[in-house]
């Protein structure tokens, strides 16, 4: 169970920092704006984004918040990666920004399945 948590909780971190903390703190800048832009969406959408983010980043760290809360933050992000992979490569072609996401998916869903290896040693106990 010591090696589940620690996958946990590398996968669950790596997630928090690129989805929570690094958005929050670069989300004014303007590369990120215009990168918004870029993709053809309005700046507010952004700002929203990030809300959302750093919330779904709390979500899942906070092990005091419900098991239904953190299935909506996985499946929230989940829907965010596969739509900036469209997004990518409607705008741009594909390329490697196109699948970047995906690696990004990949690491949540490591998140995700060590997050249901843990609830189920729990119930065991």
């Amino acid at each position: 169970m010591k090696k589940d948590k620690i996958i946990y909780w590398i996968a669950t971190g790596m997630i928090a920092l690129f989805e929570g903390l690094l958005p929050a703190l670069t989300s004014q800048t303007e590369m990120a704006k215009e990168g918004i832009r870029h993709l053809g969406y309005p700046e507010y959408f952004g700002n929203a984004l990030v809300i959302f983010k750093v919330l779904g980043v709390l979500a899942l760290v906070i092990p005091q918040i419900p098991n239904r809360v953190k299935e909506w933050a996985y499946a929230g992000f989940a829907f965010d990666f596969i739509f900036a992979a469209i997004s990518h490569g409607a705008v741009d072609g594909i390329n490697g920004q196109t699948f970047f996401p995906f690696v990004v998916l990949a690491v949540l869903m490591v998140s995700y399945v060590y997050h249901h290896k843990l609830q189920q040693a729990k119930t065991n106990l």
